[in-house]
């Protein structure tokens, strides 16, 4: 499998996921140009896409789904309550249930209800040749269901929102504050190394660092602190970004993760 993360963070989110002839786009959340852009970049063409996948209805994971649509005809999955909050959902989108599994030519796809303020909002995990992949983002907390369902995956892709500190002293107004540090809000720093110390195992690839606040978080906080979790597992870490390109390829003991131009 090779899961392509195309931007990441509160300004827009998009993630390619391969697996052998399928290709699936979680979110559309930036331009189709930066899109195209991103995707070619990495030898793919948007006409690769099969099908989208939706987490929620935030403009940040939607706002380029309407051109993406005009110009590729794919198939949409999203929860009932994404698709109702969205002020023009695809008219023939497919409704998905978290704890359903659905087959998406070569991947195998659970949606994972999660805990934010959207309508109904769901993270994934995909399996396909042997591979297990996690992808938790813009949830406030990870209850034991979540856990249980991200047991054994060989790659985790996991919101890394905030350092606690940096958003307590930061510019936000109190009121945003509250709702960044809810359970309904996103994910900390220290929440995301408690979440990865319980996911932990021998067979755990790479854990990608997600969705981190340009104003209150640091890539290199990210880094260190997920660095300490995951000394001596073998594990690869690298943080995601806004901006640039991260591919990794999840294939057994040769896998590597890197990033790509954006």
């Amino acid at each position: 499998m090779r899961v392509s993360v195309l931007a990441s963070g509160s300004s827009g989110n998009a993630t390619v996921v391969q697996a052998g002839d399928t290709c699936v786009l979680i979110d559309c959340g930036i331009s189709y140009r930066q899109l195209a852009a991103r995707m070619r970049a990495q030898g793919l063409e948007p006409d690769r896409i099969g099908v989208v996948l939706l987490t929620h209805e935030h403009d940040d994971h939607v706002k380029g789904l309407e051109v993406f649509l005009r110009r590729h005809r794919v198939p949409v999955l999203a929860t009932s309550g994404t698709l109702g909050a969205m002020p023009a959902p695809p008219p023939d989108a497919q409704r998905i249930m978290s704890g359903r599994q659905v087959r998406v030519g070569e991947l195998t796809v659970l949606p994972v209800q999660i805990s934010h303020d959207a309508r109904e909002p769901v993270g994934f995990v995909l399996e396909g040749r042997d591979r297990r992949v996690g992808l938790v983002t813009d949830t406030g907390i990870f209850t034991e269901l979540l856990l249980d369902r991200l047991a054994g995956c060989h790659a985790l892709f996991i919101e890394c929102n905030h350092d606690r500190d940096l958003l307590r002293v930061g510019p936000y107004p109190w009121p945003l504050k509250q709702r960044i540090a809810s359970r309904t809000g996103h994910l900390s720093n220290e929440q995301a190394c408690a979440a990865i110390e319980r996911l932990a195992h021998s067979s755990l690839e790479t854990v990608v660092g997600m969705h981190l606040s340009q104003t209150n978080n640091r890539p290199e906080m990210v880094e260190r602190e997920l660095s300490a979790v995951l000394a001596g597992s073998g594990a690869r870490l690298t943080v995601a970004s806004q901006h640039d390109a991260c591919v990794v390829e999840i294939d057994g003991p040769a896998h590597r993760a890197g990033v790509g131009p954006g």
